[in-house]
């Protein structure tokens, strides 16, 4: 496969996500649906509440992946949700920071 050939098959997404997504399992949940999915990357929780996380994979995938972010878990409330493009990088497996 071809450097450009993976970039056409890959997207790469920066997802922010504010609401009450802190404390309510929405970290791991999303690592147990980006497993389910084949998507890579990670998501951490941020110091202003919110909750950052990058997806990378198929864009199927990562589609399904960035609209699971816009509920989150049962426990979850989402009030909004920022997708940035980026450029795909080099990840493997999806973790918890």
């Amino acid at each position: 496969m071809t450097d450009e050939s993976r970039r056409t098959d890959t997207v790469r997404r920066r997802v922010e996500v504010t609401g009450e997504v802190q404390g309510v399992f929405y970290r791991d949940t999303c690592r147990r649906e980006a497993a389910e999915l084949g998507v890579a990357g990670w998501i951490r929780n941020r110091r202003d509440g919110s909750v950052e996380a990058v997806f990378q994979g198929r864009p199927a995938a990562v589609d399904a992946l960035v609209a699971w972010a816009r509920s989150g878990p049962p426990t979850a409330r989402v009030d909004t949700v920022a997708v940035h493009d980026e450029e795909p990088e080099d990840l493997t497996g999806f973790t918890v920071r």
